[in-house]
């Protein structure tokens, strides 16, 4: 099978996470796209959301989307979360593309054994407001040598990050046009990412 896998902290899931899944498995012709939250990247500050709430929202999120699911590997795992552990524990036999935004291909090289992560998968690298689709050296060295191998996917950038709807979220501002209803319903009810002292959200659900 050919897998595309896409990778975050999903804290919490917006519009542009599900586009850029359904972009991904449509383009790339792929089986489908499993989204992998992360337990705790290695890179990030504590998440906000617990691997409970998150995974509930990707499963809300997704729905019944054809072709896109959610793999919970990472959320099994103690500890910081790398990328090539999750690989590495994959069935061995499927075809793996992992999907990410261009900001994360000008990171790449400063991953955990990223080589190693470049030998396991075809990268897939999507336009991001602000970001240039530009190789590190490194990386490009690698695929000079035959050792990694880089597409890009057309996507249209969609301007908007969960750092930015956290902030939103946590001033009681309406963010309806980025999170799926449901979504935006179970953040409601469980009060996340909000104070006390702040509004409840409008839920886009009646």
């Amino acid at each position: 099978m050919r897998i595309g896998l896409l990778g975050g902290s999903f804290d919490p899931i917006h519009r542009a996470h599900v586009e850029l899944a359904k972009t991904a498995l449509s383009e790339l012709k792929l089986d489908e796209v499993q989204l992998l939250p992360a337990r705790q990247p290695w890179q990030k500050p504590a998440l906000a959301a617990s691997t409970q709430d998150r995974l509930a929202m990707i499963e809300l999120a997704i729905g019944n989307i054809a072709g896109l699911s959610v793999n919970p590997i990472e959320l099994a795992r103690s500890g910081k979360t790398y990328t090539i552990d999750t690989l590495e524990q994959l069935p061995a036999q499927h075809t793996y593309f992992w999907i990410f935004g261009a900001d994360q291909l000008q990171n790449f090289t400063t991953w955990h054994r990223w080589q190693d992560v470049a030998r396991h998968v075809t990268l897939v690298a999507a336009q991001r407001p602000g970001a240039q689709l530009d190789i590190p050296p490194a990386l490009r060295a690698q695929i000079d040598a035959n050792k990694a191998q880089v597409l890009t996917l057309d996507f249209e950038p969609m301007d908007i990050s969960a750092t930015e709807l956290r902030q939103a979220l946590g001033l009681g501002k309406p963010v309806d046009q980025w999170l799926d209803p449901h979504v935006a319903a179970y953040i409601a009810q469980k009060h996340l990412y909000q104070s006390n002292s702040q509004p409840s959200i409008r839920s886009g659900i009646s």
